[in-house]
């Protein structure tokens, strides 16, 4: 049997993707409109509050095509808490107008691939915490796709040795520090808890950077022979102000 890579767990992930209903948006009096935009304002003051205290993080996006109209991305210590997250939402009267397009669930993942083996407890290093648990950038695009490593007969990434697939997850990585400054990037594992292995989360300043980054590392081996993408998500940051405007009728 071949050695799997051994992993760092943090916060875990959830991606709530969402559209309006908005023919049920606009025929709603003002009244309800109204209550619907202060339980939201509420609901984005408390995650507010949560990333200030450090005890997660969540990020609003608007979603530019047809997949969805936003997301909300939370992290939280653990799945109760985004369970908790999940549920009282959707108790609120705008989740009424709103009808669930997709989810995702994980948790921030560290593999051994690329971290040297070091000494001491990793948690007892502020740098590896602080890629567990992160607070999320609020740049101006988010991306979002989930992907598998292949199990096909002649490129089945399970079947590599070790030291193969630490070697081109060097490779791979460093593709990706190239584009430090440029892109920020969140690796979310979700063997056993989604239909993908791991989620991928960009965010960049500009849009265009996750285009130049995803082709460039297409042509590496490790996307090239062994991985699958699912469907790609794309969205502008969203402010509560913003969101409102955005639900104006």
């Amino acid at each position: 049997m071949n050695e799997a890579a051994s992993t760092l767990e943090g916060w875990y992930a959830l991606h709530d993707f969402r559209s309006m209903n908005w023919a049920a948006w606009k025929a709603a009096d003002d009244e309800d409109r109204a209550m619907a935009l202060d339980e939201l304002q509420a609901f984005l003051n408390e995650w507010s509050e949560v990333e200030s205290s450090k005890q997660g993080s969540t990020a609003v996006y608007s979603i530019i095509g047809q997949k969805a109209d936003f997301v909300f991305m939370h992290l939280r210590e653990t799945l109760e808490d985004l369970n908790a997250i999940e549920t009282a939402f959707n108790k609120t009267l705008f989740a009424q107008y709103t009808t669930k397009s997709y989810s995702y669930v994980s948790v921030v993942e560290l593999s051994n691939y690329l971290a040297g083996s070091g000494e001491g407890d990793p948690m007892e290093n502020p740098h590896v915490v602080a890629r567990l648990k992160p607070i999320l950038p609020k740049t101006k695009y988010i991306c979002f796709y989930p992907m598998n490593k292949k199990r096909d007969q002649a490129d089945n990434w399970y079947m590599l040795d070790m030291d193969d697939r630490r070697n081109m997850m060097r490779s791979h990585g460093l593709i990706g520090r190239s584009y430090a400054g440029k892109v920020k990037q969140i690796i979310t594992g979700s063997i056993g808890f989604d239909d993908w292995e791991w989620g991928v989360t960009l965010f960049a300043e500009d849009a265009l950077q996750f285009k130049k980054l995803v082709y460039e590392m297409r042509f590496d081996e490790v996307s090239a022979r062994y991985a699958e993408f699912g469907g790609f998500f794309v969205g502008a940051i969203l402010t509560p102000e913003s969101f409102e405007d955005m639900l104006k009728i």
